[in-house]
């Protein structure tokens, strides 16, 4: 009986039965939306990181989504496949798969936003171990290493700017 009403549901979240040109533009929609990792995380980082805005604030899914209308198109060029394309678009499976893309991308950026949360976490560690232990030069192995204004500094010249240290103080 569970599995009578599962499949009932799995054949309207699948919409078995209708053109196949449906499932090719989902699933091509959602392999662009895999393969355009670094543009999203590139115009992710253009904006300065906010996702302020929750699913109004996308990226790239209007843009993986016209991409993908124009491939199937130009792909589609039988007389019977345009014919279905003209059909009127069911505007109910289109949201669904703009919802697919969208929570998508936010995945990427949640896993983005993650990795940097753990590479500041590690240097943050790195740079209280300075602080605590004076650390010496690399390069002219005379003297200490300091951090001020955000900057990794040396008497000697060397120079390494770093955005996560603005509130160290100055390693003796």
């Amino acid at each position: 009986m569970a599995e009578g009403s599962g499949s009932r549901h799995r054949s309207l979240y699948k919409l078995v039965g209708s053109p196949p040109w449906k499932e090719a533009f989902r699933q091509g929609c959602l392999e662009r939306m895999r393969n355009s990792r670094d543009r999203l995380l590139n115009k992710y980082r253009q904006a300065g990181g906010n996702m302020s805005g929750g699913a109004q604030n996308t990226f790239l899914v209007q843009e993986v989504m016209e991409e993908e209308w124009n491939a199937l198109q130009l792909a589609e060029s039988r007389p019977e496949a345009l014919a279905q394309l003209e059909e009127p678009l069911d505007l109910a499976v289109l949201e669904e798969i703009q919802q697919e893309l969208i929570d998508q991308e936010q995945s990427i950026i949640s896993e983005y936003e993650k990795s940097l949360q753990f590479d500041e976490k590690c240097l943050s560690v790195m740079l209280a171990e300075w602080e605590a232990n004076s650390l010496i030069c690399p390069v002219c192995t005379k003297y200490n290493l300091r951090i001020a204004s955000g900057v990794v500094m040396c008497r000697c010249g060397l120079y390494i700017p770093s955005h996560a240290c603005d509130t160290w103080a100055v390693i003796l």
